[in-house]
């Protein structure tokens, strides 16, 4: 091999490509989402399966070597459709605040993640029966307004080409204007972005963080200025955005970062055309950090001598509120404060 590192060429090519297998449960093989995904995969190995845990959840599993290359696990959900607000997410001033799980992992690889905690396996698992999960919304909504989060288990706009549920859950929100949607996103699919119809009960969610905390610790994911990007493209379309500084993640300089990414956001996107902002610190489960810490012991994320309080790990409230007092005295240089909502530790919301 001219010119090349001969080890690195190894290195480069000793994994599979992300999702070349793909299994299948054997009660969806027919269904029509399951065609529809198929077709976008039309080099995958496919192999059929009882059910989706008997390889999504077998023991000894390596979660940072799936992650160099991930199966796709299409399956059926069969309970637990929905799930009320748990008191780490924001609910943005939202009485009746859900969230769902359509898709179980993400392909970005966030050292700060909780999901990598939450599952032993880094394979994606797609639940396809997306009609069972519209009928569950549909009685919910016979009580009262609903506002639901699509995205907190996984980035549904970075997979919008291989999946299509943004496009299924717009059509549908379209139709029950007493629901509210919120897709979550880190990426900068632009071009997802200008195929999908907007609507008012609509809210794209945008999670911005400095250069050195993406470079670092948020891999595989789009730089700032390509999120920010795509954010204009969405305004441009008429969608209703959010922008969300969560987590903040604490460094000696985190100040001098954040407000220069922070200027730099609404440097490029006229405030008052985002309908509001979230701010929050990292914090997570103890059950979850634990998990993490084992898979990922050199992360200096992982290993932040965190304080514990009621559940969940966190930087300690007095740490964690000057933290979030300080980053929403940058914000509301451009944002009014009405339009900007903290996550407070010592409310645990």
């Amino acid at each position: 091999m001219k010119g090349r590192n001969t080890l690195t060429g190894l290195k480069e090519n000793l994994y599979n490509p992300a999702f070349s297998h793909i299994y299948v449960e054997e009660g969806i093989k027919n269904h029509p989402g399951t065609a529809r995904i198929l077709s976008r995969f039309p080099k995958a190995r496919l192999i059929g399966i009882k059910h989706y845990k008997d390889v999504f959840s077998r023991s000894n599993q390596d979660f940072l070597i799936q992650k160099k290359s991930p199966s796709l696990i299409l399956a059926k959900k069969q309970d637990n459709f929905l799930y009320k607000g748990a008191p780490v997410c924001q609910d943005f001033g939202n009485r009746h605040f859900y969230y769902t799980t359509l898709v179980m992992n993400c392909i970005y690889d966030c050292e700060y993640c909780f999901l990598q905690g939450m599952y032993s396996s880094a394979n994606i698992v797609v639940f396809v029966n997306t009609e069972d999960y519209f009928l569950h919304v549909e009685k919910i909504l016979e009580n009262h307004p609903v506002y639901l989060s699509l995205s907190y288990d996984t980035d549904l706009l970075a997979l919008e080409q291989k999946l299509g549920f943004v496009r299924e859950w717009i059509s549908f929100a379209e139709q029950h204007p007493d629901l509210t949607i919120e897709v979550r996103t880190k990426s900068a699919n632009i071009k997802a972005i200008g195929s999908l119809p907007h609507s008012q009960n609509v809210i794209l969610a945008w999670t911005l963080s400095p250069e050195t905390v993406q470079k670092n610790f948020e891999h595989n994911t789009p730089p700032l200025r390509q999120r920010i990007s795509c954010i204009k493209k969405a305004l441009d379309k008429g969608f209703r955005v959010r922008v969300c500084f969560d987590p903040i993640i604490y460094s000696k300089d985190w100040p001098a970062s954040f407000s220069e990414t922070v200027e730099r956001t609404f440097g490029e996107i006229a405030p008052d055309r985002v309908i509001d902002v979230g701010i929050g610190v990292f914090r997570i489960s103890r059950d979850y950090l634990k998990r993490m810490r084992k898979n990922r012991p050199d992360s200096a994320i992982t290993q932040y001598p965190y304080e514990y309080d009621n559940g969940v790990y966190h930087y300690g409230r007095k740490l964690s509120d000057s933290m979030i007092s300080m980053a929403c005295d940058i914000v509301q240089k451009y944002i009014p404060r009405e339009r900007i909502y903290l996550w407070k530790e010592a409310e645990g919301n």
